[in-house]
């Protein structure tokens, strides 16, 4: 019953293939695997919006949405009309062919990336042996359509929000894609169904081998998801955005549809982000312990995403905006140096034994790099005790 269940929507995708010719049945079941992935994370992304609006006004002791549909969980499907029907504004001095292209071409590459993510055991819809490099170079691209964005709209506010969000892009992709190399190392492959594979427990042991599990693996996972708040321009790295500075910034001329498409882009940049971290650190569809193998495995990736995002949620919900200097400096001194001292204490670990010989040699590594990059970013800076004066009455 339990493999059945496991394997349920694998049997599905061969029950409705099965019936055409071996030549077309592999894109058949691609296009029907992409069709799925759209539609489950589509309802993902509306629903998401509401949970988070809820969470984010009971931080803020206000009220969330409340009057559409069952405590107001309908909320996405009347934003999502009015989307539909608004009018689409286009400034006279843009240009016309890139202002319209720059959304989708935002959107595609986000959704190519969920094709080699493996939701579950057998449930990958594109097993390439390169699948984490086809990841970044689909998500690399997604800088190419915030400048088209930002430059065809003639305004001098998205400009800067452009600007502002490839200088911001760029610089967290380099520790976004170095902290995985540690987990490339360890497993010597780029396919994520191999890297999850890696991570299961061996025979005759309880607990699995996760790569968060480590302390070089640890220190990775928590570099691989502060760059993914930097790169799906999430609170604290909300810059590009920044209402307070520049209005909305670089999606500031658009309106209706094609604003909806930005939005939803961005949220399907943080699952697809938060699935590769589940994927790289936290086991993917394995199980934590070797007697939790009945459970679905496509229910532990599952659940493993939804705690992921609803710490996006929480961290927005009580985290202030960063000054675009600390920005910057946060990712050049303290993220890249750390990636790259990550890189050999991975090997350190691998060849101590990974027991505690690897917890003994690399955790001291991990932790006087993180002490000494944390001091050398701060400086000499020091906080000192704020003083108020009143005038006199």
């Amino acid at each position: 019953m339990a493999a059945t269940l496991d394997q349920l929507f694998v049997q599905l995708l061969h029950g409705m293939t099965a019936p055409l010719p071996e030549a077309i049945r592999p894109w058949v079941a691609l296009a029907i695997s992409l069709g799925a992935i759209l539609a489950v994370f589509g309802l993902c992304f509306g629903i998401t919006t509401v949970c988070e609006r809820k969470a984010i006004a009971r931080m803020q002791n206000r009220l969330g949405p409340n009057r559409v549909g069952p405590y107001g969980f309908l909320q996405f499907a009347a934003d999502g009309i009015k989307t539909l029907t608004k009018e689409d504004i286009v400034p006279r001095t843009a240009d016309q062919v890139v202002h319209f292209l720059a959304p989708l071409a935002l959107l595609v590459p986000v959704v190519l990336t969920f094709l080699v993510l493996p939701f579950g055991r057998n449930m990958t819809a594109m097993d390439l042996e390169v699948g984490l490099l086809f990841f970044f170079a689909a998500g690399a691209s997604t800088e190419l359509a915030v400048f088209m964005a930002g430059w065809s709209s003639r305004n001098k506010y998205s400009l800067l929000g452009a600007m502002r969000a490839i200088a911001q892009m760029l610089s967290y992709e380099l520790p976004f894609i170095l902290s995985t190399i540690g987990v490339v190392m360890i497993t010597g492959a780029l396919s994520t169904t191999k890297i999850v594979e890696a991570q299961a427990a061996a025979p005759g042991e309880w607990l699995a081998r996760w790569h968060v599990f480590t302390p070089w693996g640890l220190a990775a996972f928590l570099l691989f998801l502060i760059a993914a708040f930097a790169e799906s321009n999430r609170s604290p790295f909300d810059l590009p955005e920044g209402e307070s500075e520049i209005v909305a910034g670089y999606f500031i001329e658009y309106s209706g549809f094609k604003f909806a498409l930005f939005f939803m882009a961005e949220y399907l940049g943080m699952f697809s982000s938060s699935g590769m971290a589940v994927t790289l650190f936290l086991g993917g569809w394995t199980a934590p312990f070797a007697f939790l193998d009945w459970v679905p495995s496509w229910m532990w990736f599952f659940g493993k995403l939804g705690v992921l995002i609803a710490l996006f949620i929480w961290v927005r919900g009580t985290t202030p905006r960063l000054r675009m200097d600390q920005l910057m400096d946060f990712a050049w001194k303290f993220m890249l140096p750390l990636a790259l001292i990550i890189l050999p204490t991975a090997a350190i670990w691998h060849y101590a034994g990974r027991g505690w010989l690897g917890w003994l040699v690399t955790a001291p590594i991990v932790v006087g790099a993180y002490v000494l990059l944390g001091r050398s970013l701060v400086g000499r800076r020091r906080i000192r005790q704020r003083s108020y004066r009143y005038a006199a009455t």
